[in-house]
């Protein structure tokens, strides 16, 4: 689209990556009720070390399950409802996941009267929820990247990445906001319910805002409705530019059915890793563990949660550096530069806890982490995901690579509980083994990056598939 309605595109990316804000606020509220999980459901078992610190682990990534679950339906449900219907979907699983998780006894038993037992209805309906990441976290950057021209199309799937950080950030503020209304009794039986239920706001802003927007004219083209892709093109573009992409989308879509591997496996094996090392490189123990990692540190419970709004406020600057820099400097040399500072930030963390550091090395050398992710692995990642995919094959290749991402998620979020919490490994470094792998997972992401990885700035989606070599 050479001539475009900026104001509209802007408005609907907006709107859409407003699915990332909740991505990224419901996967990081969590992070302030882990004491509290701890406290109600975990410790009252008197399970033993291991025991104790995997169900804990558990409970805290229980709705990366249903992140997976989300990721491989999405697929179908934006083929069959469309874009927008499935961001619906994923807008009331939001609002259901948070009101549930903060009242799991409801309907069941007495408020705070279940003890342990609430343990199981509180994680099922943090999978209601994560269903709801896992839609919005594949639908959202896709039809931003389906109503954006070439020349924005990084910039505007950047706005995904910032709308998770803005949820990330916001929710760091509301948990010490609400932590610091009460004393720590009154946090682990009470504030951890107000930082879950918070989230039904925005979730209700999301929905509601849905409500107004069209489907992605790639959608209406591939359900046979012309007239419809045609009409959203008009109003995103002039109308000589409107016709000449639609006639390209049809040309990519007259078979709309293809098998997944129909352009080799190469392009689905490189979404997939791309998905995979964005989670093994260590973000999502960072984000959801902070306050715990700053208490291990030796800091308080309240200056551990302040921490996490410093990060959070870092993640959130540089990822507005990546949406200057995506479509100047190219997805490829931000992938391999944020890798080498990823690695050399989380080998300094590792270095501090082996050391017993208990100054502000610990702040110092997890913000250059969030620096290095913020303008790389988080945004780029999902840049590259809707764009490298084709047309004829992008609903199925994308579910499975945000699927991956999500599994990656569950193991890292699950087993970072396992490694920080082993009294054997702390006893050889002392909390450090965990960031030690991230870092070597970081190196190993910017060498499959600068081995396999072709770039895609500046290409339409349509000459984006020429890439990939047809079986």
């Amino acid at each position: 689209m050479a001539e475009t309605n900026p104001r509209l595109v802007m408005g609907l990316a907006f709107i859409a990556s407003l699915g990332g804000l909740l991505f990224g606020y419901d996967t990081a509220v969590i992070s302030g009720a882990v004491s509290a999980i701890d406290h109600n459901f975990i410790v009252p078992r008197g399970l033993p070390e291991a025991a104790r610190d995997s169900l804990s682990g558990w409970a805290v990534s229980s709705a990366l399950l249903g992140c997976v679950i989300g990721a491989f339906i999405g697929g179908p449900i934006s083929n069959a409802l469309g874009r927008k219907g499935g961001l619906i979907v994923a807008a009331l699983m939001f609002l259901l996941g948070s009101l549930g998780s903060a009242v799991p006894e409801f309907g069941l038993g007495p408020i705070g009267g279940m003890g342990p037992a609430a343990l199981t209805p509180f994680i099922l309906y943090r999978i209601i929820g994560g269903i709801g990441v896992g839609l919005a976290s594949m639908l959202a950057p896709l039809y931003i990247a389906e109503i954006s021209p070439p020349a924005d199309r990084g910039r505007m799937v950047t706005l995904q990445q910032i709308a998770i950080v803005v949820g990330i950030t916001l929710v760091y503020f509301v948990n010490w906001a609400i932590a610091s209304q009460g004393d720590e009794h009154w946090g682990l039986s009470v504030g951890w319910r107000w930082m879950l239920a918070s989230e039904a706001i925005p979730a209700l802003l999301f929905l509601f805002l849905l409500l107004f927007v069209p489907d992605s004219p790639r959608w209406y083209t591939l359900k046979g409705e012309k007239d419809k892709a045609l009409a959203v093109l008009r109003r995103l573009s002039d109308e000589f530019t409107a016709r000449a992409t639609l006639a390209e989308i049809e040309a990519t879509l007259v078979e709309r059915t293809r098998p997944l591997f129909s352009f080799g496996g190469k392009v689905i094996f490189i979404g997939i890793m791309l998905s995979v090392f964005q989670q093994f490189i260590g973000i999502n123990a960072v984000l959801y563990y902070g306050p715990q990692m700053f208490q291990n540190a030796g800091f308080s419970t309240n200056v551990a949660l302040l921490q996490t709004v410093v990060v959070g406020i870092a993640l959130l600057v540089f990822t507005l550096v990546a949406l200057v820099t995506v479509d100047r400097w190219g997805r490829k040399p931000l992938l391999i530069l944020g890798g080498l500072i990823q690695a050399v930030a989380m080998f300094a963390l590792g270095a501090q806890f082996a050391a017993h550091a208990t100054n502000a090395g610990p702040l110092i050398a997890a913000v250059a982490y969030i620096a290095g992710f913020s303008l790389s692995w988080g945004p780029v990642t999902w840049v590259m995901l809707a764009e490298i995919f084709p047309n004829s094959i992008k609903g199925k290749a994308m579910a499975i690579a945000v699927a991956a991402q999500w599994i990656a998620n569950l193991f890292i979020s699950w087993s970072f509980k396992i490694l920080d919490g082993s009294s054997a490994l702390n006893a050889i470094a002392n909390h450090a083994i965990a960031y030690w792998i991230y870092g070597a997972m970081s190196i190993l992401a910017a060498l499959f990056v600068w081995w396999l990885v072709p770039e895609t700035k500046q290409h339409s989606l349509e000459a984006i598939e020429g890439f990939w070599d047809r079986r």
